[in-house]
């Protein structure tokens, strides 16, 4: 992998990202100490689905954990579902050199279809370490480190506890920062376990 090559700095910065997204899901979510820590995990991986010089090449293996400390399982109505997402936090590992490493975080809301079938959508923030500004190389240009980060997700609960989800999720600075704007687009399949 990545880490072996990357510069002290950015390894540092990436590990210390992901520390602090997974601190601040576990302190969110301390209050409920009679309730499971984590609501949901999903691992899965994804890939770019960017074209031209955008494209990131490789999958990224990807991990995400869910936290409920709004009680988003017993909203009723379209108004409480809207009221109390569940809270997101994970990262994604690039595989190959010009691929985007990422730490996000954000909410969640899901909808059932049926009692099987789910609809998801999130939104949120992404710290990642890809390149900045046109220096030559292929892959995105981002323009800054912190960037917005939006997902969809279809899904199936295979019983209480598992599901597969097919998400697609975009990451984009939205032209806030001066710099370019090629922004990560992403499709995958996520295993998710519920508790």
């Amino acid at each position: 992998m990545l880490f072996s090559t990357w510069p002290g700095a950015r390894n540092a910065y990436f590990r210390s990202s992901a520390a602090l997204a997974l601190l601040i899901g576990l302190a969110v979510t301390h209050a409920h100490a009679e309730e499971p820590i984590f609501d949901e995990m999903r691992f899965g991986a994804t890939t770019s689905i960017g074209d031209g010089e955008n494209k990131e090449d490789g999958v990224f293996p990807s991990f995400t954990v869910f936290f409920d400390p709004l009680g988003a399982d017993s909203a009723t109505g379209i108004v409480e579902t809207v009221l109390r997402p569940r809270v997101h936090a994970g990262a994604s590992i690039a595989t190959a050199s010009n691929g985007v490493n990422q730490v996000y975080a954000g909410l969640s809301w899901d909808v059932d279809i049926t009692e099987r079938f789910f609809i998801e959508v999130g939104a949120g923030a992404t710290v990642h370490d890809g390149d900045l500004n046109d220096d030559g190389t292929s892959g995105p240009k981002l323009g800054c480190r912190l960037m917005f980060r939006e997902y969809a997700a279809a899904g199936f609960r295979f019983d209480d506890h598992w599901n597969l989800s097919a998400t697609l999720e975009h990451s984009s600075n939205a032209d806030l920062c001066n710099g370019p704007n090629d922004g990560l687009t992403r499709a995958g399949l996520m295993l998710g376990y519920k508790f």
